[in-house]
């Protein structure tokens, strides 16, 4: 099989998180199986040593190596440019492959030609499900999440916390921790919207997949261990800044200015919401509740930054 027929191209964006890192690409590594696949690390300026461990124990690896942080959508795009494969693999640094979800996933595409995008079953780290796919975040959604009814499985329409991820079904997002692309439908759709930073970037994708009429699937054909945390444990607040500041941007491209507007004054709502309760609650000396507080007030101190510029159509 020659290179431009390889089965499967693994993108993997890495920045300071090179313990991590080394245990993914091992449980990448022997999950192959008897697939064609190459493997790219597209790694953002850490200062970690992950490119050294990279040259030194991953030889084998296509290593992308970026002087700074350039976000999570730029750097998928560095190495989904380059990529050869049939189908092609974002998956976090912060997960691990379990037996053969690789093979499988490869043959659900194969056997599924209208399906653009999929996503396998992803676990928490103890073993529970993680809502991996989901819907859109409407405004009708995050108007839900405000009010707390997310908290209620059977009016939690966003993360769909209601199913236990046991059958395959149609969905609008699957999370960018592990999604697999078609080639041939990227070739159609295009690569990453590289003005998503680090949030957002995956929800855009699914819903230009599906406005180009291909079917965006999850299927649990396996199981991949995704942890959580990597590359933004060191964000704090930062954090939510950011996922507030690609949610905006989502509605302002699909939806317009107006609901865009709606978008920020909602999670501004959120925000505040979150931030007048924790404060309350931190007066009873309830443990974990003055961390909450302080960490929902420097989210609404810095919500300026959080309206997006330069939105793309």
């Amino acid at each position: 099989m020659t290179k431009a027929n390889l089965d499967l191209s693994i993108v993997i964006v890495n920045w300071n998180t090179r313990d991590m890192l080394r245990d993914c690409l091992a449980s990448v590594f022997a999950g192959l199986g008897a697939l064609e696949a190459e493997v790219f690390v597209v790694d953002n300026g850490s200062t970690d040593g992950s490119p050294e461990m990279l040259g030194a124990e991953f030889p084998q690896v296509v290593t992308i190596a970026n002087r700074d942080n350039r976000g999570f959508a730029a750097a998928n795009n560095q190495a989904l440019f380059q990529a050869t494969g049939r189908h092609l693999m974002l998956l976090n640094t912060d997960t691990l492959v379990h037996g053969a979800v690789l093979p499988d996933a490869v043959a659900f595409l194969d056997a599924n030609p209208r399906v653009g995008v999929m996503g396998p079953r992803v676990l928490n780290r103890d073993g529970s499900v993680q809502a991996s796919a989901t819907a859109y975040p409407s405004l009708g959604r995050l108007v839900g999440q405000t009010l707390g009814l997310n908290r209620i499985a059977a009016l939690d329409g966003y993360r769909m916390s209601g199913w236990d991820r046991q059958s395959q079904r149609s969905v609008e997002v699957i999370s960018g921790c592990a999604m697999l692309v078609r080639r041939a439908a990227m070739v159609r759709v295009g690569l990453l919207d590289a003005g998503f930073f680090f949030y957002g970037e995956e929800t855009d994708w699914c819903r230009r997949f599906a406005d180009a009429g291909w079917e965006v699937v999850f299927a649990p054909v396996g199981e991949i261990t995704h942890f959580g945390g990597g590359s933004v444990r060191n964000l704090n607040h930062r954090r939510d800044v950011m996922l507030t500041e690609g949610t905006v941007r989502l509605h302002r491209k699909h939806g317009g200015l107006m609901s865009g507007l709606a978008c920020y004054g909602l999670l501004a709502v959120f925000n505040a919401s979150r931030a007048i309760l924790w404060s309350a609650v931190s007066l009873t000396r309830r443990p974990g509740a003055a961390a909450r507080a302080r960490h929902f007030l420097a989210v609404c101190a810095d919500f300026g930054r959080a309206w997006p510029r330069g939105v793309r159509a």
